[in-house]
């Protein structure tokens, strides 16, 4: 996973909020050029949303957040409920972490599958997992 740099003055400065605001998870097309540095809100990501049998625009909400700190690594990890899309047919490259609730729609992370994946009437799966004190997305198609 991969953060946008402009997501994480705005998590220090208090403009984000993780766990009370409403996070979401949008399928991406490979047409989509991630910029850590230069994107920011939902609008430089959107026009190349995944769009399919199944997939509802905007993406799903993450849900049972928690933010956890670990003094002896001294590290933080926030982690969520997996996500399910089930049954979908759909084709994405990436899976784009932004916060709905704040004004424009802040872009947090992105995850890169590597090539464009693709469904067809199959769940897409997204998972959370903290190993060690890393949060690992791993997602399974």
């Amino acid at each position: 996973m991969k953060w946008y740099g402009p997501a994480v003055g705005k998590v220090l400065g208090k403009q984000l909020d993780l766990i009370n605001d409403t996070i979401k998870v949008a399928l991406v097309k490979s047409t989509y050029t991630p910029n850590q540095d230069t994107h920011d809100e939902w609008a430089d990501v959107s026009a190349n949303e995944s769009t399919g049998t199944g997939y509802t625009a905007g993406g799903k909400t993450l849900a049972s957040k928690t933010l956890t700190y670990n003094s002896t690594s001294n590290a933080w990890t926030f982690d969520a409920a997996d996500l399910t899309w089930s049954s979908v047919s759909t084709a994405f490259q990436y899976a784009v972490i932004y916060d709905d609730t704040a004004s424009g729609k802040p872009l947090l992370a992105y995850l890169d599958f590597g090539s464009t994946q693709t469904a067809t009437t199959q769940d897409v799966l997204i998972k959370w997992e903290t190993t060690g004190d890393t949060g690992i997305l791993r997602a399974t198609v």
